[in-house]
């Protein structure tokens, strides 16, 4: 069996990062192992990690590194996949919430399509409401606009994984970015592209992300959307169709006016919406039902 390999960069995730790998732990097909990496952070997810990863019955699954050379998440990144050693290396964020056959679903999609070098696929937001109506937008948007030289796909860098021999062959190329103004997930995805290599979706491959993006000055999001553009103008030789952040721009000023709104309902009904997310489906695992099965990837 191909084995996958958890990397999850952190900075500063206190609040989220206990969360985040009780979900990688608890899935229906085990992880070869779980990667933290580390990046100078000055609050008490280190700590927390290492709580975490003594209480565990096999301890040896989780692994905290540091990487102290560098602030910035391309080089942090970097790191933990240059300290993986698995077969394929899924990389998502310290507040993600991995549904609890995501490591069943990437074995699938890699096992099932040898010539797959990269797997994305959508996400729900676990702080908001109507989370299956929103996956199925966020499914909908990623498979028309999260594209690049006529439909192929291009990576979430909250869910995506790739094949380490593909990783090899373009680790040495990925841009730097030491301004940090790129998306390195979409910047990966073109220089997998450059090598003939192939990116697929499936919508089965889901996580779970926060809406905390959209919780920001406007001045600050729309430095984060040009984000978007200035990848793609460091990498003139691909083209896009569609601009994924425009659907971003429309849904900016209700997702800003209603967040922390929703936050304090949740606060109030002493809801961790992190916890609930895949309450049902961790309880599926926990006592032998059935889990869901993979999808097909486009």
């Amino acid at each position: 069996m191909i084995r996958i390999s958890i990397v999850i960069p952190a900075y500063n995730e206190q609040d989220r990062i206990v969360n985040c790998l009780a979900n990688a732990v608890c899935q229906s097909v085990a992880p070869y192992e779980i990667i933290v990496v580390d990046n100078k952070s000055t609050d008490r997810t280190c700590e927390l990690v290492q709580r975490f990863i003594d209480q565990q019955s096999n301890p040896s699954l989780i692994k905290l590194v540091h990487q102290d050379n560098e602030q910035g998440l391309v080089p942090t990144r970097n790191f933990g996949f240059s300290v993986a050693s698995g077969d394929v290396y899924g990389r998502v964020d310290a507040d993600c919430m991995l549904k609890p056959d995501w490591v069943k679903v990437v074995t699938d999609i890699f096992e099932r399509d040898p010539d797959a070098m990269g797997a994305t696929g959508p996400a729900v937001y676990y702080d908001m409401p109507a989370g299956r109506l929103g996956l199925k937008g966020d499914d909908k948007v990623r498979k028309i606009t999260y594209r690049a030289d006529n439909g192929k796909v291009l990576l979430f860098g909250s869910n995506m994984a790739v094949r380490a021999s593909a990783w090899e062959k373009i680790k040495d190329k990925v841009c730097r970015d030491k301004p940090d103004i790129m998306h390195e997930d979409i910047d990966i995805s073109l220089h997998l592209l450059d090598q003939g290599l192939k990116t697929v979706y499936c919508e089965k491959m889901i996580t779970g992300v926060s809406a905390r993006r959209m919780d920001s000055s406007f001045s600050s999001f729309r430095k984060y959307m040009q984000r978007f553009q200035n990848t793609f103008d460091a990498h003139p030789n691909h083209t896009r169709a569609h601009d994924t952040e425009r659907t971003l721009y429309v849904l900016y000023p209700a997702v800003r006016v209603f967040y922390p709104v929703y936050q304090k309902y949740l606060n109030h009904r002493c809801v961790n919406p992190a916890r609930r997310i895949w309450s049902r489906e961790q309880h599926n695992i926990k006592t032998g039902q059935t889990p869901t099965l993979a999808g097909k990837e486009k």
